[in-house]
């Protein structure tokens, strides 16, 4: 009998998870709206109990939905009178659906952040940076946001791509997926999903396409691979597109 895939569970789990949040926000805001006297749906009247009884959760432990790869978060805050290493922090590392959500929701939003910083989500083991090996041959699908769409769709578009990282969405080739940045800067964001191998065009033009899609960008809006043996010795505009879709 076939089993489930660890991609296709994690998918699942985050589906599961964006849904009991969603329940519970409703849930909240119905109880807020009618006040204490609010009639309470089985899954607050358990959760008030275990409140009440001071108790925590069943022995058992509540079930968590484990993704295929672990990830760390890090955070860039550029401050030129340092090396640009040393501007580097690492923030959290998670392996499930639950702990990604619980990192995501007390983080600040990327559209929060001050210019010159970024947020980079990288599997575990993989630096944010060119240097690093499992980086230095492979490149980047870049998505460049004009400065008004900060507030309306960097936000959405992030959590999107993260999304796509930790829920494996583009299938056998999820592998050559090493992470993703976002760049908050004064003239324009960039949000970049880094792939190990810039010569594998299957594989990267299977990334690419997926990706776009999964943003809900148009047909007519182009976004562009760049090699980053490419980008590092040239300005980010003069960068040549290795592949577009």
């Amino acid at each position: 009998m076939a089993t489930a895939s660890p991609a296709r569970e994690a998918k699942g789990g985050i589906r599961k998870w964006e849904k009991e949040k969603e329940e519970e926000e409703e849930e909240a805001a119905v109880e807020a709206s009618m006040g204490e006297a609010a009639p309470s749906s089985p899954r607050a009247l358990r959760s008030r109990s275990r409140k009440a009884s001071g108790e925590g959760p069943s022995e058992a432990g509540p079930e968590l939905h484990p993704l295929q790869n672990r990830w760390a978060l890090w955070f860039f805050k550029n401050d030129r009178s340092r090396a640009w290493q040393d501007n580097l922090h690492l923030v959290t590392k998670f392996d499930t659906v639950e702990d990604f959500w619980a990192m995501y929701s007390h983080i600040q939003l990327a559209s929060n952040l001050s210019s010159g910083c970024d947020y980079a989500l990288f599997k575990d083991g993989i630096q944010p940076m060119w240097e690093d090996s499992r980086n230095k041959r492979g490149g980047r699908w870049l998505v460049s946001l004009a400065k008004q769409q900060r507030h309306s769709e960097l936000d959405r578009l992030w959590l999107e791509t993260l999304l796509c990282l930790i829920g494996e969405s583009f299938e056998e080739h999820s592998r050559e997926v090493c992470g993703a940045v976002v760049n908050v800067r004064t003239k324009g964001d960039k949000i970049a999903v880094w792939t190990r191998e810039a010569e594998n065009q299957a594989g990267v033009l299977h990334i690419g396409r997926v990706y776009k899609e999964r943003l809900g960008l148009s047909a007519k809006t182009i976004i562009g691979y760049q090699a980053h043996a490419d980008t590092a010795t040239k300005s980010n505009s003069l960068a040549k597109n290795k592949f577009v879709v």
